[in-house]
């Protein structure tokens, strides 16, 4: 199946005249990409599917949950996670409170990382942890904190990795038992992360292309990995300018691994190792 260049513009139209949803500015060949499988998978040509948009809310948020991309892990790139432990997380130690916004959070793994490094560092208690994401699915997956223990077989690895291990010291290992954060059951096949820890964070339904910060408040580090490299270059632009006026003047974003701030919206960042610091203006 191909979706020709009317085909695409046309469902964009759709959504964003009948539904709250905006995806113009995204990468038109990944949702082009997801567009296929979305007709593919509801077995429906554009035609069909445009008419169900207009007349179907329920079945337009069921689309976009489908068309958006969900992939994450717990501690997924390790050399991160020591970057945070190591170099970020310390800086925030005398903060009376600490502010965290997971953008894009997906099923929740990384939210759940962060929870189990700030309990090692002893600055659990102090931060406040806020996760959002557009896709109402997904949501529900991190508010359960359980995930297939099969399919995950690399958290406990990258979990070693950082909570036990010390990559500027290899003689310091740290026998942290997995049971303080998480259960594990494989005949039920499952990681359920323990009852302590999803409590903790405040997740919540938003679109980064549309909606300003809903929390109100002003955060020490944003992480939103893995999400801007669907979007356009002025949509990168668009978002970088939200965390950026949300960011205290010390704060710092974190994005995925092969994700950059790139053109004149450069100089409002300044990178250090795997974390952007906001450029203090004068």
């Amino acid at each position: 199946m191909n979706v020709s260049d009317q085909d695409y513009q046309l469902f964009i139209y759709t959504l964003k005249t009948f539904s709250k949803y905006d995806f113009s500015l995204y990468s038109e060949k990944s949702m082009k990409r997801r567009l296929i499988k979305v007709m593919t998978d509801n077995q429906m040509n554009i035609t069909t599917l445009v008419s169900r948009l207009k007349n179907d809310q329920a079945f337009v948020d069921r689309v976009v949950n489908e068309i958006t991309v969900n992939t994450t892990e717990l501690f997924r790139d390790p050399q991160v996670w020591h970057t945070l432990r190591f170099s970020v997380l310390p800086n925030f130690r005398n903060n009376s409170v600490i502010n965290i916004w997971h953008a894009g959070c997906s099923t929740g793994q990384e939210v759940y990382s962060m929870l189990i490094l700030l309990k090692e560092l002893n600055m659990l208690e102090k931060t406040k942890i806020y996760a959002t994401d557009i896709n109402s699915d997904v949501l529900k997956v991190a508010k359960t904190g359980e995930y297939r223990y099969r399919f995950n077989l690399a958290y406990l690895d990258n979990f070693d990795k950082v909570i036990k291990e010390n990559p500027f010291n290899y003689e310091e290992y740290n026998d942290v038992p997995y049971e303080n954060y998480f259960t594990i059951d494989k005949s039920a096949d499952s990681i359920k992360m323990n009852d302590y820890l999803k409590e903790k964070p405040v997740f919540k339904k938003h679109d980064l292309v549309t909606e300003d910060n809903t929390h109100y408040i002003k955060f020490d580090l944003i992480l939103c990995r893995n999400v801007i490299i669907y979007f356009s270059y002025e949509l990168q632009c668009r978002v970088f300018d939200l965390f950026y006026k949300n960011l205290y003047d010390t704060g710092c974003l974190v994005l995925g691994l092969h994700e950059s701030i790139l053109g004149t919206y450069s100089v409002n960042f300044h990178k250090k190792g795997h974390v952007y610091v906001k450029t203090q203006m004068s």
